[in-house]
């Protein structure tokens, strides 16, 4: 399937449905404390998302059984969320969160502190948020877009840490996973060239330690191989004419 620009009106609808999944996220930060479930920020994500007539894209999809990845310390994407996992002092939890709103998609994804955590976690989502930023300096038309790639992955290792290999970004529009893959490392190709009207989801998932993860037995659940912290950090975007607009924050 080819790479899709998007038109205005589409644009339109995607920078809503950014604004809205943006407000979820930090209305969801607002109750990640020790003691809660994460089946209930699942039931608060599915309340939210609904209170603003839109549909929680990740429930059901290929099978994933709830609103929201709720994924703690080692976990690095696609933790599902359950009664008997309660947030403890000191850990970090990552939200990865996406809705449809007239057809149209946005995904983004947190890392947050659970009370107080230790300094390392700290500079862990410190860096895995910025490596987003260090990345999007290169979305911009006529740019390549594993200059991204390269970028994110330059930023991460200067700090010690790794970037995961077998997750990726993607594009997304009417459809959450759409072309092209974007990855988080380094690329013998320079990739698709960059063009006004292209929307990407970018997500750089970084370790504290190696860059290796597997595959609960639930087959959702992806974990670092050697127990590490990882965090995650995701915002949807629209390539344009001049510097990149990321849709998926509050302004």
């Amino acid at each position: 399937m080819a790479v899709t620009i998007k038109s205005e009106r589409e644009i339109e609808l995607m920078r809503e449905a950014g604004r809205i999944l943006a407000t979820v996220h930090e209305e969801l930060k607002n109750i990640i404390q020790p003691g809660v479930s994460t089946l209930d920020i699942d039931k608060k994500a599915n309340e939210l998302i609904r209170s603003y007539d839109c549909i929680p894209s990740f429930l059901n999809y290929n099978g994933f059984p709830a609103s929201v990845c709720v994924s703690i310390n080692e976990q690095v994407v696609h933790g599902i969320p359950n009664k008997k996992t309660f947030l403890k002092e000191g850990d970090i939890v990552s939200l990865d969160c996406g809705v449809i709103y007239k057809g149209y998609q946005s995904d983004a994804a947190r890392t947050w502190a659970v009370g107080e955590i230790s300094e390392e976690a700290k500079k862990l989502i410190n860096v895995t948020q910025e490596s987003f930023y260090e990345g999007i300096k290169f979305a911009k038309s006529g740019n390549h877009l594993h200059e991204i790639s390269a970028a994110i992955q330059d930023y991460v290792e200067s700090f010690g840490f790794s970037i995961v290999r077998d997750l990726v970004g993607h594009g997304i529009g009417t459809a959450m996973h759409e072309e092209p893959q974007i990855p988080n490392f380094r690329q013998k190709r320079r990739g698709i060239k960059l063009e006004p009207g292209m929307t990407l989801a970018i997500e750089p998932m970084v370790n504290a330690g190696r860059y290796d993860v597997y595959w609960e037995d639930d087959d959702w659940t992806v974990v670092t191989d050697d127990g590490s912290l990882s965090a995650h950090y995701e915002n949807t975007i629209l390539i344009t004419d001049g510097e990149p607009e990321i849709l998926s924050i509050l302004k």
